[in-house]
């Protein structure tokens, strides 16, 4: 009687936990191991101080740059992943962003298949986690086969006028596809979600939504506290035959048949880095040379519009987007990106940034303010990688096509402006705030160019899928939750047909 599981998922963030989502109805066993523990129920859930100002669910990590000065980034360790903390804007990628395109700093590279072949696994993702929308809103939506699960979230007054604004001078704002309830949101405290943690407070997320449905079945165990550290192969370097991890400071290890490995972008190409040994001296499912290559993280800004005649009183805020500059830069130039709404940012928010400033002066800015996110796509590079130096995680983020995220935000100052707003400030994000990481071990035809197949397993190793956003070829200019858990529940159906019937 086999007493090891059956299949292991290391992590559950958005791709392992629907994966196992996936998997859970066809009986096999199935372990999950994630290194935290749940986020409690806690005042500091929503208290914006402890969480912008002091940091209070920071990791205590930090990571190296190039030249070896460290920083502490925003990559969380818990039940759920980096989507405990996330927006839940849960988009798909449009049909365009599966098929080369050529941006202003180079070219974004075709995927391996078309949008046609992941469609149904969006409409299956888009029903697990629970989307708010409503198509028809947006030009550049691709086809969809079902309609959007519930109605959209609506706008607050305030957000519904500046929204009007801007469908008057032309453009073509549309509903966020959200994974919210929101009035369960509201209930427990009035905030926005998006950068708050989630314990169970109406946000779809990697562990209320996915991995609920998984436990449900008796054949998946979560076992949190457990920190892998190893994967260990067979004599000839190819199936994964022992998954090393410590849990309370004590050394573990177990052998199922099947290992998916979910940490996360930058964390999986870590683990399969240091898993190096005799037959795979370069890591594991590294033949290509291209384990922690193409990392990107998305060129992105926060865009405040301030008017000393405009109040906003808006809890939320983060309701609508614009695609109007997703394709091209609306005048028949190179494609820039997307625009979507923040969530409300406070004088208590703003105060993490500026600290000098007292905390009533930024409440009357935010009063008189809307807050947007500027998003451009980062082209896959060789040179923006994760490497590993003994103990530490080294991140070298070359960024590119930043030049087209300078014209989107100057589009989106243009536009703002034109809506009523005479004063519009940006700041940009930068690799303290890996959110949107991806890339590091795609997925590709060729294995003397991509680290996996197209349906996330290894082209070294047999018995080991990597799924979570290191398989993506491209970063798009939208948030990649969506695209990553379609592609789980379709790896999923792969394994089940392929993998569990032999």
């Amino acid at each position: 009687m086999r007493t090891e599981p059956d299949i292991v998922i290391i992590g559950s963030g958005i791709g392992g936990a629907t994966v196992a989502a996936g998997l859970a109805p066809s009986g096999a066993e199935i372990l999950i191991l994630e290194a935290g523990g749940h986020i409690e129920d806690r005042p500091e859930n929503r208290d914006q101080r402890a969480i912008f100002q002091r940091g209070h669910f920071r990791p205590k990590e930090t990571w190296y740059e190039a030249g070896g000065v460290g920083f502490n980034p925003g990559n969380y360790y818990n039940v759920g992943g980096n989507s405990k903390f996330y927006g839940a804007v849960l988009t798909r990628y449009r049909r365009e962003d599966f098929e080369e395109m050529q941006h202003l700093d180079g070219v974004s590279p075709a995927w391996p298949f078309p949008y046609e072949e992941l469609e149904p696994w969006y409409s299956k993702a888009e029903a697990l986690y629970q989307v708010r929308g409503r198509l028809g809103e947006d030009p550049t939506e691709p086809a969809h086969s079902h309609d959007y699960p519930h109605d959209p979230v609506a706008d607050e007054p305030a957000i519904a006028r500046v929204r009007k604004r801007l469908a008057e001078i032309g453009l073509h704002p549309y509903s966020l596809p959200l994974g919210i309830d929101i009035e369960r949101w509201l209930a427990k405290g009035k905030t926005p979600w998006d950068a708050h943690p989630n314990s169970f407070d109406g946000k779809m997320d990697a562990e209320t939504a996915a991995l609920a449905a998984a436990l449900e079945y008796p054949n998946v165990r979560l076992q949190t506290g457990s920190r892998v550290t190893r994967l260990a192969t067979a004599p000839d370097g190819k199936a994964i035959t022992t998954v090393h991890y410590v849990k309370e400071g004590a050394e573990h290890s177990v052998s199922p048949k099947l290992v998916i490995l979910s940490a996360g972008a930058v964390q999986s190409a870590v683990l399969l880095l240091r898993s190096a040994d005799d037959r795979n001296p370069a890591g594991l499912a590294n033949r290509s040379d291209q384990v922690g290559r193409n990392f990107m993280n998305h060129n992105s800004s926060a865009v405040i519009a301030l008017s000393p005649w405009y109040r906003n009183d808006s809890i939320y805020q983060k309701t609508f987007g614009l695609n109007d500059f997703y394709l091209s830069d609306g005048a028949g130039g190179p494609p820039l990106g997307n625009i979507q709404l923040l969530g409300r940012v406070s004088g208590a928010i703003l105060k993490a940034n500026m600290p000098a400033m007292p905390e009533w002066l930024l409440n009357q800015v935010s009063a008189r303010g809307i807050d947007f996110y500027a998003m451009s796509e980062d082209l896959p590079s060789p040179d923006s990688r994760v490497m590993v130096d003994g103990d530490r995680v080294v991140l070298k983020w070359v960024r590119t096509n930043w030049q087209a995220h300078l014209d989107l935000v100057a589009k989106l100052k243009a536009v703002l402006r034109k809506a009523g707003f005479p004063v519009v400030l940006a700041r940009a994000f930068d690799k303290r705030t890996p959110s949107h990481q991806c890339g590091t071990v795609r997925i590709g035809k060729d294995p003397d160019e991509a680290p996996l197949d197209v349906y996330c397993r290894a082209f070294d190793h047999p018995n080991l899928f990597v799924v979570d956003a290191g398989f993506l070829p491209t970063s798009a200019a939208v948030n990649p939750a969506l695209t990553v858990a379609a592609q789980a529940l379709r790896v999923a159906d792969h394994i089940i047909q392929e993998d569990l019937r032999s």
